[in-house]
């Protein structure tokens, strides 16, 4: 009897060797190698295998995909306008944040127009009847398989051939070919292997739910999310019910798309106009407070960011960001310092991006350099200004994209005065119902707070 073999597996990349490495030569990563188990696998002969046509460019057909709408929305546009027929989807997020509340409020509403197949490897039947009583309104034909082993789960989606699947987890399933245990990297990758040729094969949406590590990826090696069509990221704090889902990766639409969700009792409740519940607690006539508009896929939402300037009490002044970039941050408060003259070398400094959202674009540069100086000098910005523009080192106002797009959003929502970039090269629509101002230095922002502060001044 032969002597089973073993390699390790890179779970970053799937990079492969014969002994356990320290550092993958692949990925650069460290400590990610793990044993498995080498399971000889039969060869198909030449003659068994299919063969593979070769096609003019000019001779392939198009045929445009029909989408499937699920109901919701905000879910749609994160997807690029539905569910297309054979996709596989992979979701993920931290334990208890909604994905499977959110799947099953979609299945809720496709099993009107099409069989639905819920595969749960987590719970039990009871389990997912309480939560469906809960969240949906109708009793509705969903069927349920609480399986893990994914030939048996094959041979299920043959008997009820289903319109739409969802996989719940993938951490969870296992293959017979495969002596690992479930969840390890040969498991996850040979499972969504497999789910992948049914989807194609059979013309079967296939959602899949993959749990997150601490550092915040998907569990499991990476190229999980290279075979896949889609990969979208569940957002949030538990603490709060603000919900966000984004997608990184779709082969049927724009990445970096996202959708709005407030979690309630009853499920999750989408929110069609995020600036509005953004903003509807944001303090007025407070220091340190702004309002700048981001781009976040192809729609214009308005965000409060917040910073806050107190004298330190170490050697080292203390600089924190959230929801924004920290290096962006340290060289913004930089750009301060050398253009303006202020000294911030006594001050920690604090940048928060209210409400749990994320700005990852230099467009909210100006907001974030006018509420640092409202903060140090201690002069309220309006609540009904908006900046936006992306700050050189050298302290000029640069353009950004979407201009138009931006300001208008700032005008739906009944603000009366905008700060954008001096843009000569674009040629910016008149609006109405509010005032733009357009400023070519950081300078200009200053010149503007110690304008309100003489106006106040002189109220008093």
């Amino acid at each position: 009897m032969a002597k089973p073999t073993t390699k390790f597996v890179c779970r970053e990349c799937g990079f492969e060797s014969s002994k356990w490495l320290g550092r993958c030569p692949n990925c650069d990563t460290w400590n990610s190698f793990e044993e498995e188990k080498v399971v000889e696998v039969l060869k198909t002969s030449v003659k068994e295998k299919k063969k593979s046509e070769v096609f003019l460019l000019k001779d392939v057909i198009i045929q445009e995909d029909k989408r499937v709408k699920t109901g919701i929305e905000e879910f749609d546009r994160v997807l690029g306008g539905g569910i297309i027929r054979g996709s596989l989807v992979l979701i993920g997020g931290d334990p208890g944040i909604g994905k499977s509340t959110l799947l099953l409020q979609v299945a809720g509403n496709i099993s009107k127009s099409m069989k639905v197949l819920y595969v749960s490897g987590e719970e039990s039947l009871q389990q997912i009847k309480l939560r469906a009583d809960r969240i949906l309104k109708e009793k509705q034909e969903i069927y349920l398989l609480c399986e893990t082993n994914i030939e048996e789960i094959e041979r299920k989606i043959e008997n009820v051939m289903p319109g739409f699947v969802i996989i719940d987890s993938i951490q969870t399933m296992y293959t017979e070919e495969s002596p690992t245990i479930p969840g390890s990297i040969s498991q996850v990758r040979q499972v969504t292997q497999r789910l992948m040729e049914i989807a194609k094969q059979k013309g079967i949406s296939i959602f899949i739910i993959g749990h997150v590590t601490k550092e915040g990826a998907i569990a499991g090696p990476k190229v999980l999310e290279h075979m896949v069509d889609t990969v979208l990221y569940f957002e949030g704090d538990r603490t709060q019910s603000f919900r966000i889902l984004r997608a990184v990766k779709n082969r049927f639409g724009s990445t970096n798309e996202i959708g709005v969700f407030d979690m309630e009792e009853n499920g999750l409740r989408e929110i069609r106009n995020p600036s509005e519940f953004i903003l509807s607690n944001r303090p007025k006539n407070v220091p340190g407070t702004t309002v700048v508009c981001s781009i976040q896929g192809t729609r214009p939402i308005l965000m409060e960011v917040q910073s806050l300037l107190c004298r330190t009490n170490f050697g080292v002044p203390r600089r924190m960001a959230t929801g924004f970039d920290y290096n962006r941050s340290v060289l913004l408060l930089a750009v301060i310092e050398k253009r303006l003259g202020i000294n911030l070398s006594q001050f920690d400094a604090y940048i928060n991006v209210a409400g749990g959202m994320k700005i990852q674009e230099p467009a909210a540069d100006l907001g974030v350099i006018a509420s640092s100086l409202s903060g140090y000098f201690n002069i309220p910005i309006p609540h009904d200004v908006c900046f936006i523009g992306e700050v050189g080192l050298t302290g000029e106002v640069r353009g950004v994209s979407n201009i138009d797009k931006r300001i208008g959003e700032a005008q739906k929502m009944g603000f009366s005065q905008v700060f954008i970039p001096d843009m000569k090269t674009k040629e910016i629509k008149k609006f109405e119902n509010i005032k733009v101002i357009k400023v070519k230095d950081i300078k200009e922002i200053l010149d503007f707070l110690k304008q309100l502060q003489r106006q106040e001044r002189a109220s008093l």
